[in-house]
């Protein structure tokens, strides 16, 4: 009985989820601080920083989603180039501890200079951390980039009564647009709040939703606009507008 007890009890625990809690204090500094070094060293072009840090099977997706090995990662460090300057700023970090893997998911808050022009860009990344002997190596890392309201953009005889319709995509699926206090937006179904668009170029608009997907406004032969596309993850939805009643 004894030995059935103990049988019971080990599968028990090792079927039951992996549960995390929020970093120890010195674990936290720890691994926050190795974060911040590899973050530093992208702009120094100090490639040894991620060498010394990564796992050597370590697995990386950057913000354009290619996947990187350690080797390759390393190979592409180098120094900005003239002219180029930039830190990134670790914001809202989240550490937990699983054993001996570590999670950090944090802001990643880019203040970029190009010779006179200054850019920012936020990310939200993943960092696995995972221990070997007494210390912690990056075994994984995810990075995303957040979609952000961009500059405004004035468009000079921009003729916003041009838009204005229903654009249709489905049954029952349509954009409507409209114009109000001088702004174009949209609404996908009734009742919900309008989402505004902001003029790129004649014809093309970027909405202030949370992916910021760009919409592009077709002209038939006879000049008028007959079609809305909206591009969003590299893919274009295509609307016809409804005839006016």
């Amino acid at each position: 009985m004894t030995i059935v007890r103990v049988t019971i009890v080990a599968a028990l625990v090792l079927s039951a989820p992996a549960r995390g809690a929020e970093a120890p204090a010195a674990v936290r500094d720890e691994v926050l601080a190795l974060a911040k070094g590899l973050w530093d060293a992208l702009g120094t072009g100090k490639a040894e920083v991620w060498e010394r840090t990564l796992a050597d099977d370590a697995v990386l997706i950057d913000e354009f989603g290619r996947r990187q090995t350690k080797a390759e990662l390393v190979k592409d460090i180098r120094p900005l180039p003239p002219g180029f300057s930039g830190t990134i700023e670790i914001r809202s970090p989240h550490v937990r501890q699983y054993g001996d893997t570590v999670i950090v998911d944090c802001e990643n808050y880019e203040d970029e200079k190009v010779f006179d022009q200054k850019l920012v860009v936020r990310y939200m990344s993943t960092a696995t951390f995972v221990r070997e002997g007494k210390s912690w190596k990056l075994a994984a890392l995810h990075v995303v980039t957040m979609p952000t309201q961009p500059p405004v953009l004035k468009v000079a005889d921009l003729r916003l009564d041009d838009y204005p319709g229903t654009y249709r995509y489905g049954p029952d699926r349509a954009f409507t647009v409209a114009v109000a206090d001088g702004r174009l937006s949209f609404t996908t179904r009734a009742g919900r709040p309008p989402i505004l668009l902001d003029p790129i170029a004649r014809d093309v608009f970027m909405d202030a939703g949370p992916e910021r997907n760009l919409l592009v406004f077709r002209r038939g032969a006879d000049g008028r606009v007959n079609e809305l596309i909206e591009r969003r993850k590299f893919n274009d939805l295509r609307m016809a507008r409804e005839a006016r009643k």
